[in-house]
């Protein structure tokens, strides 16, 4: 397995964003959003997200140069319009306004039409975390996964954050509303694995453990079958109310896939403005100690909270470099012009 610095893969991401046309400041935060995905062990939607983005760019589906402006201000919610600008440029931005609202009022809410696709949605959750802030954030997307009962695309896959601080490191929920992303999918698949339990249909109907099988049908299997299905509906209708933008099925009208005017919702709290930070500990320490007494499934099976594996994931990654396919690691350094 190769593995990259964390500074070359930056670098390198860098010199593809800026020979596709964006401004070297939005690329170098873009790049490093990118590399920092990578390192945590979301390999799905860092370097392995870069070829489709410098697409994005070339087809002007994406606005290098796009900006949100503030269309609306209600209290301790502000509703923006992104211009099709960069997505992770977008929901930095938001979600530290967000932060920003919080400080003063408690709570603040952002939320984002006509926006870009975001990349790993767990990016924002992080980044409210690691200043001391719980949030919570979702995007809605194109038709992508079929609706419980349904053998056709009709529903976005609409990921799904949570965030709380904590002294000895965040709980972070980062969930898409399928069992498998499709990223997942094919960092599975390069990697010549199968899925550890079966994601969703094949050619034939079955249930299957074969991420290509999946792909190829596009068929995945909903979190909690009717359960991810209906959560998926309402987070969309829920980020258009909130933003005033598409629904996936307008969405869909667009016709530019996941880059086709997007909603995008941010929540932030100032736990400490609600409780005594001892309280906050006390209560996320009590209920990690109850995670790890319990006894595991399988023998040698280790419990863990949410966000805890990518800590692992992004220690072990800055020891060692940051595990790369080769063939998309070639890809990238053709389109950095290395």
């Amino acid at each position: 397995m190769t593995r990259i610095s964390f500074h070359e893969m930056h670098d390198t991401i860098k010199s593809a964003f800026l020979l596709a046309g964006m401004p070297e400041g939005k690329a170098n935060i873009c790049a490093r959003i990118h590399t920092e995905t990578s390192r945590d062990g979301v390999y799905s939607h860092g370097l392995n997200r870069v070829e489709r983005f410098v697409e994005y760019l070339n087809k002007n589906w994406v606005d290098a140069n796009g900006e949100p402006n503030l269309e609306s201000a209600l209290g301790a919610m502000e509703i923006f319009n992104g211009n099709l600008g960069p997505g992770v440029l977008n929901s930095l931005f938001a979600m530290d306004r967000s932060i920003g609202l919080a400080a003063e009022l408690g709570y603040g809410i952002v939320s984002m039409r006509n926006s870009t696709h975001w990349m790993r949605g767990g990016t924002y959750g992080w980044q409210a975390a690691e200043r001391g802030f719980a949030a919570i954030c979702w995007t809605n997307t194109e038709s992508c996964m079929p609706a419980w009962g349904s053998k056709s695309e009709c529903i976005g896959n609409n990921p799904f954050i949570m965030a709380i601080p904590r002294n000895e490191g965040p709980l972070v929920l980062d969930m898409a509303m399928s069992l498998y992303s499709y990223g997942r999918l094919q960092v599975t698949r390069l990697k010549n694995q199968k899925l550890p339990y079966p994601g969703g249909y094949d050619k034939e109907g079955n249930l299957t453990d074969k991420p290509g099988d999946i792909e190829e049908t596009r068929r995945l299997l909903p979190t909690g079958y009717w359960k991810g299905s209906g959560f998926a509906v309402m987070l969309d209708l829920f980020s258009a109310m909130l933003s005033g933008g598409l629904t996936t099925s307008g969405v869909d009208n667009a016709g530019k896939g996941n880059c086709g005017r997007n909603n995008q919702v941010f929540i932030a709290f100032d736990p400490h403005k609600l409780n005594a930070p001892e309280f906050l500990e006390q209560a996320i320490n009590e209920t990690i100690a109850q995670l790890k007494s319990s006894i595991p499934a399988y023998e040698g099976g280790e419990i863990l909270y949410p966000g805890e594996q990518s800590m692992k994931i992004r220690k072990e990654n800055n020891e060692l470099g940051i595990p790369v396919d080769d063939g998309v690691w070639m890809r990238v350094k053709e389109l950095a012009g290395r």
